[in-house]
């Protein structure tokens, strides 16, 4: 399992500030593509921390390899699709 990175932490603070900010932009009736902007922002965000979730993992199994190498096979696997999935 992975430990919880600080920096993924703020990186999902701030993503979550940026929706409750769209919320707030729906609930006064602003403009849709001001709206579809910051949609696009909060996206790349994601985006960006899934990237660097998937390449911690990727790395923690490279570098902290597990004995059976049945399973180390399997966890690589997974890494790897993590990264496909992005």
């Amino acid at each position: 399992m992975m430990q919880c990175d600080k920096k993924i932490v703020n990186r999902l603070k701030r993503a979550e500030g940026q929706m409750r900010g769209i919320q707030k932009m729906m609930e006064e009736g602003q403009d849709c593509y001001d709206m579809m902007i910051q949609l696009s922002a909060v996206r790349s965000s994601v985006d960006k921390i899934m990237g660097i979730m998937a390449a911690q993992n990727l790395k923690n199994c490279l570098e902290h390899p597990d004995s059976d190498p049945k399973i180390q096979d399997e966890k690589v696997a997974r890494a790897m699709q993590m990264i496909e999935r992005k």
